[in-house]
């Protein structure tokens, strides 16, 4: 009984063993090594009409070597250590091994390629060259929408093929040095051909706000933001996010610093001025009578922003802007800045709907500068009954509890790099 046990033992333990060098290494022969020692120049890999080399290094960097000593009863052992449980270091083999064998051990050595090496070399692969899909982007034209730049499919490396094809590579006999990776095409929400299916026929709502007086960098950043949302489409049924579409804030992606609202007080940041365009997008929506899921008003009351009450402040991630397109087709959103007037304008397919805004109102006002609004949205449906009413209230607080730097800051802020004070020196023209 006792001799089964250990039978079952040492069964269990080979098979878990087993299982796991599958799972983590692949055996190869001794000529795969030699073959990629024997390698001259990088293999090409092809993804999608690009070329991107697997040099000798990786390859090697792939590899691992694992020695053995096994029993084998034809063969003479000449070692000088035959102890091949202490070599295993396992207490399982000093209970099953008979000792007799101990004459007949041989060392043996194995390769195998690490499948967690390849999976790791194929994961920046995919980071090189996987890309989203781009929508085409559109435009309003005598009442017309039009195309001003294509769409474009997106790739995606498929790993797991890539996997099987380079290890089929090294372990057989392809003397090639080009291999074709697999990938996986995505296609774009709005594809090029697919415009006239959109619903896209007239003018359904637009938004106004006013950025006279900003700062030089203010306006820079406006531009830069504005264009983020010019030509972009939501679905119906779609809950748009400002934030989403917005993006990465900071001086990679073109912003310079200007003021914001933050931490209980005005301080420069890169991106400042980017809420005279929420701001904007958010009366645009109003006006069209689609439902708000999500706004916040400043904290105090910005001249940018009259009349007071129908303002929304963004910062990523939060707070953000939301709202739905609860009309019948995508809506096209296109902006323009007309002087120092930034418009937004929302093109789609009209329900019948109608709507009104009543306000903005202020319901308070204080000598130290704050206040409270109010404004009410009313959407009629075609038949003339009221299908959606929302009130915004916002209550402003005094601009004395937020100190201001002034216009141009003149030491560097402690959470700044040196490159970003640079920057913001230069664009200020300060030495």
């Amino acid at each position: 009984m006792a001799k089964l046990l250990k039978i079952v033992a040492l069964f269990c333990l080979l098979l878990i063993s087993s299982n796991f060098a599958l799972a983590e290494n692949i055996p190869v022969q001794k000529s795969t090594i030699q073959k990629i020692n024997n390698q001259t120049a990088d293999i090409d890999l092809k993804i999608n009409g690009s070329t991107f080399p697997l040099s000798k290094t990786e390859l090697i960097g792939w590899v691992s070597e694992k020695n053995e000593l096994n029993y084998n009863p034809k063969y003479k052992s000449e070692i000088e250590n035959q102890n091949i449980c202490l070599h295993k270091k396992s207490i399982l083999c000093k209970l099953t091994f008979d000792i007799k064998k101990e004459n007949h051990i041989k060392k043996s050595t194995s390769f195998f390629i690490s499948t967690d090496s390849v999976d790791k070399f194929l994961d920046d692969l995919a980071r090189k060259t996987n890309r989203d899909p781009e929508n085409a982007k559109l435009i309003m034209e005598g009442g017309k929408v039009s195309v001003f730049s294509l769409s474009q499919k997106g790739i995606e490396l498929d790993k797991e093929k890539s996997a099987t094809i380079l290890i089929k590579y090294l372990t057989g006999n392809n003397s090639s040095n080009s291999i074709e990776l697999p990938y996986l095409e995505k296609s774009p929400e709005i594809s090029t051909g697919s415009i006239e299916n959109l619903g896209i026929t007239e003018l359904i709502g637009e938004g106004h706000s006013n950025f006279k007086g900003s700062p030089k960098n203010r306006v820079f950043n406006i531009k830069v933001a504005t264009n983020r949302f010019n030509g972009a489409l939501i679905k119906p049924g779609e809950e748009f996010s400002f934030v989403k579409i917005l993006g990465e804030v900071d001086g990679e992606h073109g912003y310079l610093p200007e003021l914001v609202i933050k931490h209980n007080k005005t301080e420069a940041e890169f991106g400042g001025g980017i809420c005279q365009v929420s701001t904007t997008a958010f009366r645009a929506a109003i006006y069209s009578g689609l439902k708000i899921t999500m706004r916040k008003n400043h904290a105090y009351p910005v001249s940018y922003y009259n009349p007071q009450g129908m303002d929304s402040t963004v910062y990523i991630p939060k707070p953000d802007l939301r709202f739905v397109n609860n009309t019948p087709s995508h809506i096209l959103i296109q902006t323009e800045i007309v002087g120092t007037e930034l418009i937004f304008r929302f093109y789609g397919t009209s329900d019948g709907r109608k709507t009104t805004v009543i306000g903005p109102t202020i319901t308070e006002r204080n000598p130290d500068g704050s206040l409270k609004a109010s404004f009410t949205q009313q959407v009629f449906d075609a038949t003339g009954k009221m299908s959606q009413e929302d009130v915004f209230n916002s209550a402003y607080a005094s601009p004395s509890k937020y100190p201001h730097p002034g216009d141009v800051l003149t030491t560097k802020p402690k959470d700044w790099s040196s490159n970003e004070w640079s920057q913001y020196l230069k664009a200020n023209k300060k030495p």
